[in-house]
């Protein structure tokens, strides 16, 4: 049988909600005052922005410890212009991986991210079909200093932009 996950949402005040998961932990929701929400909890889609980033970087860090890597420190930066429309979708998202560690090779922090993307991380797949995504890296090595930059993708598929 497949998992279920759930969540329930109850209203504290104008657009505030309290969430509830099912693996029992609790976070807000509002919106900008603009919109009737007192501007005290994250947005909707600053949730799923986050999310994206968090999924990944979970992967790609226990891939990168299985691969016997020393982290030192993990970051992500996502960006995600929206439609100017209804219903405002993200047109694209931009996410950076800054790792940093001892010894740690740049070529596995690639591989990690894309076996997260390819093959693991389910907020990306519901994302990936609506959304392009850009996924880069950004690795320092603790032990030379030395420091290294890329892009990932999923394989076969083109970069972000190109037909």
């Amino acid at each position: 049988m497949a998992s279920m996950t759930t969540a329930d949402l109850e209203l504290v005040e104008h657009m505030r909600f309290a969430a509830h998961t099912g693996s029992g932990h609790a976070f807000e929701i509002d919106t900008q005052a603009e919109s009737g929400g007192d501007d005290a909890a994250a947005r909707p889609v600053e949730h799923v922005l986050a999310a994206a980033g968090a999924c990944m970087a979970m992967d790609a860090l226990s891939i990168l410890r299985k691969m016997r890597q020393e982290i030192a420190g993990y970051s992500v930066h996502l960006e995600a212009p929206r439609a100017e429309q209804h219903p405002r979708v993200f047109t694209s998202i931009t996410m950076t991986h800054r790792v940093r560690g001892r010894g740690l090779a740049a070529a596995n922090v690639a591989r990690a991210l894309q076996l997260s993307m390819s093959r693991y991380c389910p907020v990306h797949a519901m994302l990936h079909g609506s959304v392009p995504f850009t996924v880069r890296y950004d690795v320092t090595d603790e032990a030379d200093g030395g420091r290294t930059t890329g892009e990932v993708r999923v394989e076969g598929e083109e970069p972000a932009g190109v037909p």
